[in-house]
């Protein structure tokens, strides 16, 4: 009597290993097939409709051009998809709360004066900005993260789950490098917003 197999692998599924090698139909196969899976995802934890679109269409995008990081032997395809679409979702969450910040903090501004804006605080802001914009992505969101929404270094670390240690050692290098910037260049505004302090 034949004994029966152990555990035989389970058959890899075709579309998981033509979406990992670049077949576009495989793309189209994978959207069709699991589209309503991470759009249900997204409803759930987003209130807007629209932004639960956006988030499923960027989670087909980013699968797509990461597939290369994909293992159909580690993995199903709708698993590593929801995994995705998860981290889009906070991303979403975490814009969404920024913006609302950023409304709340403008509706709280005095009016302004009748003269207009202080052309050298505008300026300084433009080249704040610019600056910021050359900086590596995760010094960058940190400081922007301190400066534009004016958060603490523990606040920053609760929203991004970045370790605190990290998040004042990629603040400390920002600053830094933007000093080394504006020594080289002879460009060093007026007086710094506090916000760049740095010393939160």
């Amino acid at each position: 009597m034949t004994a029966p197999p152990e555990n035989p692998d389970p058959p890899v599924d075709d579309t998981a290993l033509r979406f990992r090698a670049g077949d576009e139909a495989a793309l189209r196969e994978a959207y069709d097939r699991y589209g309503r899976a991470v759009l249900h995802l997204a409803t759930t934890m987003l209130a807007n409709r629209a932004d639960a679109e956006d988030v499923t269409q960027a989670t087909f995008v980013a699968a797509w051009l990461g597939r290369d990081t994909f293992d159909p032997a580690k993995g199903s395809l709708i698993g590593w998809l929801l995994g995705i679409g998860r981290r889009k979702v906070i991303d979403r969450m975490r814009a969404s709360a920024r913006e609302t910040r950023v409304v709340e903090t403008v509706r709280q501004l005095p009016e302004p004066a009748q003269a207009g804006p202080d052309p050298d605080r505008v300026v300084d802001r433009l080249v704040i900005a610019d600056e910021l914009a050359q900086l590596p992505d995760d010094q960058r969101r940190m400081l922007e993260l301190a400066f534009y929404d004016d958060l603490t270094h523990q606040q920053i670390a609760a929203m991004t789950g970045v370790p605190l240690g990290t998040v004042k050692s990629h603040i400390r290098r920002g600053m830094a490098s933007l000093k080394r910037r504006w020594e080289v260049d002879g460009a060093t505004p007026g007086p710094r917003p506090a916000g760049l302090s740095g010393a939160r």
